[in-house]
């Protein structure tokens, strides 16, 4: 009996370390976008980066819900790879010449209030 309650317990003890860890975050913040390649997109973007586990973009609401490690990565690092994707967020301005590549469907009207360009 004693052997198997220690064969438990080193089985389970590096999965609940393991767990404690990472740093798993919840946030959402808005991403200018408009149709279903939008969302492909945005979405692909930010699942791009390590350490992103969850993305969903809502199209009526602009607004990306993710869950991330935020010991792996800033967050900043997703509004990057997303503006680099020619999308604007609610920090980091796309570059111009990415915005005006994107197809006709998803060029939407931009917010010059609040945004940093893109470095």
């Amino acid at each position: 009996m004693k052997r198997l309650i220690y064969i438990i317990f080193l089985t389970i003890t590096p999965i609940l370390c393991a767990q404690n860890n990472s740093k798993q975050e919840k946030t959402s913040f808005k991403v200018s976008g408009n149709c279903e390649m939008c969302k492909m997109r945005i979405e692909k973007a930010a699942l791009s980066v390590k350490g992103v586990k969850y993305a969903k973009w809502n199209i009526p609401e602009n607004q990306l819900t993710l869950v991330y490690n935020s010991k792996k990565l800033e967050l900043i690092e997703i509004h990057n790879s997303i503006a680099q994707s020619g999308h604007d967020t609610s920090e980091i301005k796309a570059p111009l010449e990415i915005y005006n590549h994107l197809p006709i469907c998803c060029l939407y009207i931009r917010d010059e209030k609040n945004k940093a360009p893109l470095k």
